[in-house]
């Protein structure tokens, strides 16, 4: 089982394939698996690595807030303990922030960058979706400082993030279904962490930042993160490509895998 030392902990990883490396960081209480509609495409043209965030799946579950700044040095660790300089990323959903910040703070490890279905954390005020407020004990129409992260029902909020993910009945039931037969409790006490980190983190005010060619790509159709929260990563992140799938769920990487991949492969094939 590949393990790498990093900051104190062990972090579980995979590599696939040959050619430039390209690090898939995974979204909020998602492992390695979760990349499963990708592998088999990316690993034809580069060496694509997953592995499990910092509390998630096979890596260690250490105490204390993981800020997202600890999460981006995670990443650099595991391109220092695979003796990579540099790396293409692509992040989905809470993983795109950790892209984000990754891209900020170390700017020459990062080649090009994938945004997917992601938000710049707190900062911006939009319409979010009622169930994803009840599922955060908040009322619609409160405000962020009334969130208390503590008080958030883990098990509750993996299984409504789950059907919220998904816009197509059949991947929810499925997706819930493998949830509930792989998916152990020892687990939820890194998705707690990650609530926490992303309950007062943000990226806005430094988007400027990131120098790496970017793609942002989102679908219309996402319930967890608003839409139009893809255009200010777009606008703020200089030169960024935008691209908006009609329709597209939050869990667009999965359920139109075959336009998602094209769209990824094309970005990074490109001059």
């Amino acid at each position: 089982m590949p393990q790498a030392n990093v900051n104190g902990i062990r972090l579980y990883y995979e590599a696939h394939g040959q050619g430039e490396p390209l690090v898939l960081i995974a979204g909020m209480g998602a492992d390695h698996r979760s990349w499963f509609p990708q592998i088999r495409d990316f690993r034809r043209l580069y060496r694509v690595i997953t592995f499990d965030g910092r509390g998630i799946g096979k890596t260690d579950r250490p105490q204390g807030l993981y800020g997202f700044e600890t999460l981006a040095a995670d990443v650099i660790g595991l391109l220092d303990h695979l003796s990579l300089d540099r790396a293409h990323m692509l992040g989905e959903s809470l993983g795109g922030i950790v892209a984000q910040e990754t891209a900020i703070a170390f700017p020459q490890r990062v080649g090009k960058l994938i945004l997917a279905n992601t938000s710049v954390g707190r900062g911006v005020e939009m319409h979010v979706h009622p169930s994803l407020m009840r599922i955060y004990g908040q009322k619609e129409g409160s405000t962020e400082t009334e969130f208390d992260p503590s008080k958030v029902d883990i098990g509750k909020a993996m299984r409504g993030h789950i059907s919220l993910s998904f816009n197509s009945r059949v991947y929810r039931i499925a997706m819930m279904l493998m949830a509930s037969l792989y998916v152990r409790p020892s687990a939820f006490r890194g998705m707690t962490e990650q609530i926490k980190a992303i309950s007062t983190h943000s990226t806005l005010d430094r988007l400027h930042l990131i120098k790496s060619p970017t793609l942002v790509i989102a679908g219309t159709g996402d319930r967890i993160v608003p839409p139009a929260m893809s255009d200010i990563l777009a606008n703020r992140i200089p030169g960024a490509k935008l691209v908006k799938v009609d329709g597209g769920s939050h869990a667009l990487h999965v359920e139109m895998k075959l336009r998602f991949n094209r769209e990824v492969l094309d970005f990074l094939r490109a001059a």
